[in-house]
């Protein structure tokens, strides 16, 4: 049976498309924003030039700490695909009010709508993770997760480089904003076909006291050692993804020497690798969750992720790159640090999900966004901290290489232990 079957049925395309939209939506609306303040600083902002893309991202992530909680209980409580039209009208209303801030030039409108999507995403990740096991069978989440997790990769690359293409032209703000609007409008449309996912945990009392729920959340996924070692897991990912993503721009700049279009290669390379780890995790794992493919995509992202630095650091910059064999090098080595995410991650997800108590899978999930946030963002301290200390770009991707060989490895290894 093809791979990719799931995206014919009605319990998981609707689904599909309705997360890449909202995951095109985001980059495409944040990377035109990122672009046309940062180039065009003075009519937007008086904010100094350094602060507004980090600004940018810091905005939009503030929601997963603060709601990720409340979002799961509700999506614990209440049915899954009635929340995700919610969320689609949500984001409809966000993406207008984002047409009128371009429109005025009105910078600090535009800051309510990235927290606005931010708040968006953080409703929406515990839907689409937790409704994925409710519609599929367990023979079925290694599928259906590299479907999502390559989709998602897919929206990102998608949306970055249409909001440079998009910001580039004259009304570009306006048209991210009407473009916004009718892609929600999409979203919402395909989200009326999700399947009815009713809930598990209907008689739970609710608390809006979001601090009190963040931390029972927490509380929930803690006390399933295998859900919760799973999560720092997938944690750990997205710290060396979004480490390695951030540093892109800069490390074209400094040590290649190269120009935009290096820059969207590697991005582009680096989502190829993600999908084509998924399937081939997705092949390899016949239909079951193999733990010992999270061991493997940990090495793997280990060994090239240190060559990948190793190599970086001695490279010598040539006129044309693609001459320079050390850059051939360099390109394969992001490329299957990629691939072995895509096989290391997506086995934890379904972990994630398969052993999780039904009643309360929303709020693993909640537990596993406000995670990887803080991962994130520890990541992007430290990364701040070791480029201020003097450290080359190549040596932080060294210690990031080397800490994911050490600490990925030893969780992959636990899992597996208490798995398998």
């Amino acid at each position: 049976m093809s791979s990719f079957y799931l995206l014919k049925t009605k319990r998981f395309a609707p689904l599909f498309v309705v997360q890449f939209l909202g995951a095109f939506n985001d980059n495409i609306f944040k990377n035109t924003l990122a672009i046309l303040v940062t180039f065009h600083a003075a009519s937007w902002t008086s904010l100094p030039l350094g602060i507004l893309a980090p600004l940018i991202g810091a905005i939009f992530i503030v929601p997963f700490f603060i709601f990720s909680g409340l979002a799961g209980a509700l999506a614990d409580k209440y049915d899954k695909a009635a929340l995700a039209r919610l969320v689609k009208i949500l984001e409809f209303g966000l993406m207008s009010i984002a047409t009128l801030g371009f429109y005025m030039h009105w910078f600090s409108l535009l800051l309510v709508v990235v927290f606005g999507m931010g708040l968006h995403s953080t409703l929406f990740g515990p839907i689409k993770y937790a409704i994925i096991p409710q519609h599929m069978g367990e023979n079925e989440l290694v599928m259906a997760n590299a479907l999502v997790e390559s989709g998602t990769f897919g929206a990102i690359l998608l949306g970055t480089l249409g909001g440079g293409f998009i910001a580039a032209s004259e009304y570009g703000g306006i048209i991210a904003g009407i473009m916004g609007m009718a892609i929600a409008l999409l979203g919402y449309m395909c989200s009326r076909y999700i399947p009815t996912a009713p809930s598990l945990s209907a008689q739970m009392s609710l608390s809006y006291n979001i601090f009190a729920q963040t931390a029972q959340t927490l509380k929930l996924a803690y006390a399933n050692k295998t859900v919760f070692l799973s999560i720092i897991a997938i944690s750990w990912f997205w710290l060396y993804g979004a480490l390695l993503l951030s540093q892109f721009p800069a490390f074209v700049k400094i040590v290649l020497v190269g120009d935009e279009t290096t820059v969207t290669l590697l991005l582009s390379l680096f989502t190829i690798g993600i999908g084509v780890g998924s399937f081939l995790c997705e092949k390899l794992s016949h239909h079951t969750i193999r733990p010992s493919l999270i061991i493997l995509g940990a090495l793997g992202m280990a060994f090239f992720g240190i060559d990948f630095a190793l190599t970086s650091s001695s490279f010598v910059p040539v006129e044309d790159l693609f001459s320079n064999s050390t850059f051939w090098h360099i390109l394969i080595d992001l490329t299957l640090i990629a691939l072995f995410g895509g096989l290391f991650s997506v086995p934890l997800y379904a972990i994630m999900q398969s052993k999780s108590d039904p009643a309360f899978r929303s709020r693993i999930i909640a537990a596993n966004n406000i995670l990887n946030a803080l991962f994130m963002v520890l990541g992007a301290v430290l990364t701040m901290v070791l480029l201020d200390a003097s450290w080359r770009i190549p040596e932080v991707f060294l210690a990031a290489a080397i800490g994911t060989g050490i600490i990925a490895t030893w969780i992959a290894w636990v899992i597996y232990k208490r798995i398998d």
